[in-house]
């Protein structure tokens, strides 16, 4: 009889398509994938490994195992999904992962409330960026992801996912306090075509949508600082050093000397969280979902 742990350790080889990937998957040594996979082979009678280069691969036999695992392995979270749901109480484990502005501005709040509402359920958290979380919650590594995208541009979000809208962040312009655009009660982009901008690090997907929408401004950005950090954004503001966009969530204190203007044409994040489709019964998904939303406060009013 098939192992359920070494399909999933062979699952997890082929989702992540190396044994040290695997590893950090599973959150075990990558000796212990090995020797999973060892066994599994022998149960089998079939090589399912074979050597590529440094790494490895997965035979024919390999790949058509892996298929019935996945298979197998979401009949197993169904069959959890459906126990979980009749037994109506919200336990076990939940791990959940969210973009940065996210985990600081949800985080402290949902997570001190699960564990007060539901003090059987063991909460783990990471702060991972948008297209991190969904292939987190894909591969099985999470179970929830908040992730977002921008009015004017979508983040796709693979099939076999729910997903439900959180909240809507509206972010501001930051520049120092003696930018000749400070005193103003709103701006807009095209005001910034001068300036120089501090950005998030190119390839994120925030990156990605401020290239994308200064350009669709006829602005061709000069962007000579990137920072992941919000608070390391806004300090290289308040140094002079240029303009960048600065979301509400999460924002928290804002450096003396920096000014936040809100953008006539409003601009919006749309905050959401997503989860496998197979474990939508989970009541641990269902109470982390809603702890999120009541964790949801006011946003921060833009400053002068």
């Amino acid at each position: 009889m098939l192992n359920l742990e070494r399909l999933r350790t062979l699952d997890a080889l082929a989702r992540h398509g190396s044994v040290s990937g695997a590893a950090d998957g599973l959150h075990v040594t990558t000796s212990a994938v090995s020797q999973q996979m060892a066994k599994l082979e022998r149960e089998v009678g079939q090589q399912l490994l074979a050597k590529n280069g440094r790494g490895v691969r997965l035979t024919d036999a390999g790949r058509l195992l892996a298929d019935h695992a996945a298979r197998i392995l979401s009949q197993v979270e169904l069959a959890q999904s459906d126990i979980e749901a009749q037994r109506g109480q919200v336990v076990g484990e939940v791990r959940i992962g969210a973009f940065p502005t996210a985990a600081r501005g949800l985080f402290p709040a949902a997570i001190a409330a699960l564990r007060a509402d539901h003090p059987e359920l063991r909460v783990h958290s990471r702060e991972l960026e948008p297209e991190q979380g969904l292939a987190g919650v894909i591969r099985g590594d999470l179970d929830l992801a908040v992730v977002l995208d921008w009015s004017n541009k979508r983040l796709p979000v693979p099939g076999g996912l729910t997903q439900v809208h959180l909240f809507d962040d509206v972010p501001d312009v930051a520049m120092r306090r003696d930018h000749p655009l400070a005193g103003r009660s709103e701006v807009d982009l095209e005001e910034f075509a001068d300036d120089d901008w501090v950005s998030w690090p190119e390839g994120e997907f925030c990156h990605d949508w401020l290239m994308f929408t200064l350009r669709s401004r006829g602005i061709e950005p000069r962007i000579p600082h990137l920072a992941a950090e919000h608070h390391t954004q806004l300090a290289l503001i308040a140094a002079g050093l240029g303009v960048c966009v600065a979301p509400r969530l999460g924002r928290g204190p804002v450096p003396e000397g920096v000014a936040l203007v809100p953008v006539r044409h409003r601009m919006q994040r749309h905050v959401y969280a997503a989860w496998r489709t197979d474990a939508d019964r989970r009541p641990s998904i269902r109470a982390a979902v809603e702890a999120l939303r009541a964790a949801v406060g006011p946003a921060p009013r833009s400053e002068p």
